[in-house]
């Protein structure tokens, strides 16, 4: 797919890009070789082959679900300017 000039005054103008009369002719190319690449990419016959959520057949290494930490929080909250029922309060900022 080969862009016009128009077309990329247009992206240019839709992205809030100031493009110079004489850098258009070089976007033009430049975008132009990116869509033939998606194009061609696009031809790839990719049924036979299985979507992967990882190139690589890796597992995530999992830690025992268990408490490792103390349970300080009414340490924290002595410094805290408001608290209640161990929630801290803080000031209405959206009306």
């Amino acid at each position: 797919m080969s862009l016009q000039k128009a077309e990329v005054e247009k992206i240019a103008h839709l992205a809030r890009i100031s493009l110079s009369e004489a850098d258009i002719p070089l976007y033009t190319h430049h975008l132009s070789n990116i869509l033939a690449f998606v194009e061609q990419m696009n031809r790839v016959d990719t049924d036979s082959l299985t979507p992967m959520a990882h190139p690589l057949e890796a597992t995530a290494r999992l830690r025992p679900d268990i408490v490792s930490e103390t349970n300080q929080r009414d340490h924290f909250q002595t410094i805290a300017p408001q608290v209640e029922a161990g929630l801290y309060l803080v000031p209405k900022v959206i009306e």
